[in-house]
């Protein structure tokens, strides 16, 4: 099982970034596994679930479309990605952070726990990066640190030398991340999600 963490702080733009990645692994899966991607949602998001909902083990399920399953979690999300990897068998586990989490910990976590190694992916929000990093520094490098990739979403709603001083504040908290600017409502290309999943490794 690949596992793919997306961090990011509330309202980034997370939830339909998620949607984009679990479309692109599940079609550009070769995998004869009939759950190609196995979503693991820490909070609520936006992502409807209510219909066809299985109450198993502190755990819901919901199948999103084919290939994908939807995984709400209450108690400790390790506890819940084992019971995923040993009951659902997923090519690739999303987990979705809550928005104020720290995805390094979770990351750390993981590998303590069930011996998974996992790629950091977190979305930044170019709209609000400015008040956000000023407000809460401490909490928004912190999810940062890590990341193998950072989308810049809502990059259509900034300019150029903004975009810049963000890609500037995020090298200087993680100098080896990758760093894509995207709009997610608008769509992501299968190449930055490619890297990003770290299939061209």
């Amino acid at each position: 099982m690949k596992v793919l963490i997306l961090g990011g702080f509330l309202g980034s733009g997370k939830t339909t970034a998620l949607l984009s990645l679990a479309r692109f692994l599940v079609a550009n899966s070769s995998s004869e596994r009939e759950n190609k991607v196995a979503i693991l949602e820490n909070e609520v998001g936006e992502i409807g679930i209510d219909d066809k909902v299985l109450a198993t083990s502190g755990f819901a399920v919901s199948n999103l479309f084919a290939g994908c399953a939807c995984c709400t979690v209450s108690g400790e999300f390790t506890d819940a990605a084992r019971k995923i990897r040993d009951e659902l068998d997923p090519e690739w586990l999303v987990i979705e952070t809550t928005g104020i989490a720290y995805p390094e910990s979770m990351r750390e976590n993981l590998a303590a726990a069930l011996s998974l190694a996992s790629r950091l992916i977190v979305i930044a929000d170019a709209k609000r990066w400015t008040r956000l990093f000023a407000a809460m520094n401490s909490l928004i490098s912190g999810q940062i640190v890590g990341a193998e990739v950072v989308l810049i979403n809502k990059c259509d709603l900034a300019d150029d030398e903004t975009l810049a001083k963000i890609e500037e504040d995020i090298r200087g908290m993680e100098p080896r991340t990758k760093i894509f600017r995207v709009s997610a409502k608008a769509g992501i290309a299968d190449k930055i999600w490619r890297e990003a999943a770290g299939m061209g490794d």
